[in-house]
């Protein structure tokens, strides 16, 4: 896996970045050595939004790209609230390359 955490509007404090790294550590070993995570962290400037600081996903996979977006009042609870989603869809994702319904689904009308 190839991990790469950016900002957009903010700095990315080595120890924000250590602690994203850390938590996408999990999805290693699920996803192929060379598969792209991207992991975008931003902050909306509207101040009606309390829910302002945003982390966003892209895993690009061999068959669809995987992305998910969390908002929350601190950019570490949206990186572990990002993580579950991104395992549940990595779940869901192998599980369906593993298991083909159309090669093994039953010929309506076909005796043998």
């Amino acid at each position: 896996m190839r991990l790469q955490v950016k900002g957009k509007g903010v700095e990315v404090s080595p120890s924000l970045r250590e602690y994203a790294e850390r938590k996408l550590a999990k999805l290693d070993k699920q996803l192929a050595e060379q598969t792209q995570v991207e992991v975008e962290l931003s902050e909306l400037k509207n101040p009606s939004i309390p829910e302002s600081l945003v982390a966003e996903g892209t895993i690009f996979t061999k068959g669809p790209t995987l992305r998910a977006r969390e908002a929350t009042s601190d950019m570490r609870a949206s990186i572990d609230q990002l993580v579950d989603k991104l395992e549940r869809q990595v779940k869901r994702y192998r599980e369906r390359r593993r298991v083909e319904p159309r090669r093994h689904a039953e010929h309506n009308g076909d005796v043998a």
